[in-house]
């Protein structure tokens, strides 16, 4: 006599839904998408020779849509997995991660409170440093490596390559790089120096391994 194996995704399917995770899934990147596109209703698209700010974020919003269309057509087609139970823990971090880069890269005023904005060299790192902490897997290293190097990539890119009216780094900043300076070249600088700041901290870290050791007994009980 066999029995059903732990993990092998059979369940007992109700209606012509085959995949429930997969419709779950689907629907969340339609509302993501959806949303996405209403906040950049006021943004200017431009053109591909000159792209404005609403480009990248609504072209990336309707493919995030029409894969939540693939999904949820595959999920009555194709054999899938439940819906499992699932933690706050990454919604809340994610979540989190966005809120920090919102009200970081501008100006930023809520009644009483007011923040000066920092721009994409700062609000870039403590988007990932703090959506990172979604996994409990997360290591504080790991993410730090990740957040001086994705940053600088996206400066790049967005504010030289692109041209994008991105907040870059407060005025501020500008007053420690010589005067005659242009804003690209202070840019390009101030990605060097993250850049490399990444690369130091991965050499000075990478032979550093975490001491903890799995003790679970997964067949169901704990040593």
């Amino acid at each position: 006599m066999s029995t059903p194996r732990e993990g092998s995704g059979s369940f007992e399917r109700r209606g012509p839904v085959r995949s429930p995770q997969g419709v779950a899934g689907g629907i969340l990147l339609l509302a993501l998408a959806a949303l996405a596109l209403w906040l950049t209703r006021d943004l200017d698209q431009g053109t591909l020779n000159a792209m404005g700010p609403a480009m990248l974020p609504r072209w990336l919003a309707i493919g995030v849509g029409l894969s939540g269309l693939a999904l949820i057509a595959f999920a009555f087609i194709r054999e899938g997995e439940p819906l499992e139970r699932w933690s706050v823990r990454g919604p809340f971090f994610v979540i989190a991660g966005i809120l920090a880069f919102a009200v970081t890269i501008r100006d930023f005023s809520f009644g009483p409170l007011a923040l000066p904005g920092l721009g994409l060299v700062a609000a870039g790192p403590l988007a990932i440093l703090i959506g990172g902490y979604a996994t409990p897997e997360a290591r504080l290293r790991d993410l730090v490596v990740l957040s001086l190097s994705l940053t600088p990539f996206c400066m790049v890119l967005f504010g030289d390559l692109l041209n994008l009216p991105i907040p870059i780094f407060p005025q501020a900043l500008a007053g420690l790089f010589p005067a005659d300076w242009s804003q690209k070249a202070i840019l390009r600088a101030t990605a060097a120096v993250m850049a490399v700041a990444a690369v130091i901290v991965f050499l000075l870290t990478r032979g550093r391994t975490s001491n903890r050791v799995d003790v679970a007994d997964h067949s169901g009980g704990r040593i």
